[in-house]
């Protein structure tokens, strides 16, 4: 089937759906700059991953110097929310999704429009850094700007001297409880959950597509390659989500121009 008459199908569902999840990963950040981690030219091919860890960065000067090294890239800070972020955005303001559930740190969604109770972000936040020791978040670009004019290599908490994090999950980091509970309760609620640029190749994360197929949702899978779940989707497309996703939204609009669906008859849940 041609890339447009599966569109046109992922439209229908969503303006038939009763409650639409969007689960998003590093294809749609990618399309802002920012580099993925495992692709060729990621990250991954700069640094060892197993300086990320978060034992790693608790016991090693070294892991945590490399840590902010790579807080400090100027891909991430220049990024900013390209039409598929925009389009996610469109979908909340038109009543036809319920949330997102995204892989992604760099919070381009809420800068997009989405209303940031509506995003779930499993693996934290890169706009926040927290105190290890006191507890305290400094929002991000407040130590970037301290890193940049104390010239530091590790920055430590300006109220009382701790380790600070950026307030993302590294490897080896429990999954925050909250997050994954109501992304799972999201999952399992749905009757349309649409996977937008990921690999699905990261669990737990990964487990979501899954548990919304178990629980009867139809699945959409939109992403440049082939992934391990297309064959439980009903619908694949391989494409840019910053491609479909606009045109998605435009054949929502003229759908409900025409009477044909029921955007904005999403529960708030």
């Amino acid at each position: 089937m041609a890339t447009e008459d599966l569109v046109a199908q992922v439209a229908g569902m969503i303006l038939k759906a009763r409650c639409a999840v969007a689960f998003t990963g590093a294809g749609v950040s990618t399309e802002s700059g920012i580099p993925d981690f495992r692709s060729a030219g990621g990250i991954w091919e700069k640094y060892n991953i197993e300086d990320f860890t978060y034992e790693r960065f608790l016991t090693s000067r070294r892991a945590r110097a490399l840590t902010w090294k790579l807080f400090m890239e100027e891909a991430f800070w220049k990024a900013r929310p390209n039409t598929a972020h925009c389009a996610l955005a469109e979908l909340e303001r038109m009543g036809a999704l319920d949330c997102i559930i995204t892989q992604n740190i760099d919070s381009l969604h809420q800068q997009a429009g989405n209303s940031p109770e509506k995003v779930i972000e499993l693996h934290g936040t890169a706009r926040w850094v927290k105190c290890l020791d006191c507890g305290a978040r400094f929002p991000s670009e407040e130590i970037y700007n301290l890193i940049r004019k104390e010239n530091l290599e590790i920055p430590d908490c300006t109220r009382c001297g701790g380790m600070l994090k950026q307030a993302v999950i590294s490897f080896g980091e429990p999954m925050p409880e909250p997050e994954t509970s109501e992304a799972e309760r999201r999952a399992r609620h749905c009757d349309l959950f649409m996977v937008v640029g990921s690999s699905l190749v990261v669990f737990p994360a990964a487990n979501m597509p899954l548990l919304a197929a178990r629980s009867g949702a139809r699945l959409v899978i939109i992403n440049t390659e082939p992934t391990s779940q297309d064959a439980l989707a009903d619908v694949v497309i391989q494409a840019k989500a910053g491609e479909v996703l606009p045109e998605i939204v435009r054949q929502i609009k003229e759908g409900l121009e025409r009477g044909a669906g029921r955007a904005g008859d999403v529960p708030r849940t």
